[in-house]
């Protein structure tokens, strides 16, 4: 019997949870199956899902092919109904033994084919199932799952559930063990990251996690993923300022720069609201850089309106940029707003938020000539700064240590030292 082949689609916190679901399946004795775990934030991520589907079920006819994630956690049916699909699991069944149990070779016929129930039901989450994942130099730690929050473009409440918070303790002592184990940076990862602690006693904020960790362990680099600039608490924004092993590198749910279409999207911020949190987390941490989400083409966007993304590249000095074109999703909100942009205008208008994004990367890359960095190896040859910046070393170095080597010049979009 053989182990069971997984593939991950889609956010960070699906390759956790993959991770896990590694584990759960060689514990349960699962073996001759094929796992998708899917994605559904994009109605191209679930077309990319399907066809992943029938891919794996070609190159692997005599395996069960089970299929998990957020497309099959809303919308079970349609997956169950393809003919390549043995078995549907929902997000929380994922993370369960006794599922994996259920799943092993001897399961047809005795377990049911769809086990997906209601997400919103969930209260907690699984974050203390594996001690995070990565390479040898990073690790990433699930601190959060599920959005309360209802932009109207978004379909992930509706695979995730609401928000649930890993307890702080749990936290502290993965990221203890991570540290005995090597790691020499902690990635803290969720799907609204910084929701975390409004459902646990006391309502802690995400501030006070990463002051915790900081205290608590020895952790050399902490690193946060993404999260919402309006939501950044006190204890967050005096981390930035006077704690070095916190990276200065924030990727940003920023989603448009037009005030309109922001309300639109039920946000909870404003224009301004983005370009003075940048503002003033660049003051407190000078060297901070930005990347950021920003969709092109929602519905009733002039050009007007995407002028004033396009702007915000440049407003907030962001640097990466994560730029997606709108996909309208049945079962939002925003699927019923008329006003629909041509397909074309918003490949377009995508096309160039990406150039503005790459000229953004151009100006950093040439601002770092000179200068000295304290780099974490991913590879022998390749590593990141700080500020999330590849570089190629013109020395092999040791995989997982923090080297401090100058800028000599750059190759296409990473720096060389």
């Amino acid at each position: 019997m053989s182990a069971p082949k997984f593939t991950t689609l889609g956010c960070r916190l699906n390759a956790y949870e993959t991770e896990a679901m590694k584990a759960l399946a060689d514990e349960a004795g699962v073996g001759d199956a094929v796992v998708v775990n899917t994605c559904a934030v994009t109605a191209e991520a679930v077309r990319k899902a399907r066809q992943e589907i029938r891919r794996l079920r070609r190159e692997n006819p005599d395996a069960r092919v089970i299929v998990t994630g957020c497309a099959a956690q809303i919308d079970p049916d349609s997956f169950s109904a393809m003919a390549e699909v043995d078995a549907v699991i929902g997000n929380t069944e994922k993370m369960a033994p006794e599922t994996w149990a259920g799943l092993r070779a001897d399961f047809i016929g005795e377990t049911e084919r769809v086990q997906v129930n209601d997400i919103m039901s969930v209260n907690e989450t699984a974050g203390h199932l594996i001690d995070g994942f990565g390479t040898r130099s990073r690790a990433y730690v699930q601190v959060q799952n599920g959005c309360d929050h209802r932009c109207t473009f978004c379909i992930i409440p509706y695979g995730r559930g609401n928000s649930r918070s890993v307890p702080a303790g749990v936290v502290v002592d993965q990221v203890k063990r991570l540290v005995q184990k090597g790691y020499n940076e902690v990635v803290l990862t969720g799907v609204d990251l910084t929701s975390w602690g409004a459902d646990l006693p006391g309502t802690p904020r995400l501030g006070d996690l990463v002051m915790r960790l900081l205290k608590l362990t020895d952790v050399p680099r902490l690193r946060i993923s993404s999260i919402d600039s309006i939501e950044a608490d006190e204890n967050l924004m005096q981390a930035i300022a006077t704690e070095p092993r916190l990276m200065p590198h924030l990727h940003l749910s920023l989603q448009h720069g037009d005030d309109l279409i922001l309300k639109r999207m039920k946000r909870r911020h404003l224009r301004d609201d983005a370009i003075a949190f940048t503002e003033e987390a660049r003051r407190l941490r000078p060297d901070i850089t930005f990347g950021a989400d920003i969709i092109a083409g929602f519905p009733t966007e002039t050009e007007a309106h995407f002028e004033n993304s396009l702007k915000l590249v440049e407003d907030c000095n962001l640097t990466w940029l994560h730029v997606f074109p709108y996909s309208s999703r049945p079962g939002t909100p925003a699927a019923k707003i008329p006003s629909k942009v041509d397909g074309n205008t918003i490949k377009a208008r995508a096309a160039r938020l990406r150039a503005a994004g790459a000229a953004a990367v151009e100006r950093h890359l040439a601002a770092q000539q000179g200068a000295t960095h304290r780099i974490l190896m991913e590879a022998p040859d390749m590593g990141r700064t700080e500020q999330f910046t590849e570089v190629t070393l013109t020395t092999p170095r040791t995989e997982g240590e923090i080297i401090t080597a100058t800028i000599t010049g750059r190759d296409g979009q990473r720096l060389v030292a």
